[in-house]
């Protein structure tokens, strides 16, 4: 139930021969076929343009990191002498 089945296809075949006559089958067949033949050209055209961006042969360097000091720095002023 659901599904396309044998006699699905067969009336789909008899409306397209109504609709566009024995005549004209042939070339639209033809057009249908060069359509595909395109389409499947400009997906692997795709496809190679896209396959070199996926596998990167280097890897980026590493960002550089900041290293803040754990202890202040020394006060540079005059030395001062013990408190008396």
């Amino acid at each position: 139930m659901g599904g396309l089945q044998g006699w699905h296809l067969i009336v789909v075949l008899a409306v397209i021969l109504l609709l566009f006559g024995a005549a004209k089958l042939p070339a639209l067949a033809k057009s249908v076929g060069q359509s595909a033949r395109v389409f499947k050209g400009e997906m692997k055209a795709m496809k190679e343009e896209d396959g070199p961006a996926e596998t990167p042969n280097h890897q980026a360097p590493p960002a550089p990191s900041s290293v803040t000091p754990l202890t202040p720095p020394p006060a540079q002023g005059p030395p001062q002498g013990p408190a008396s």
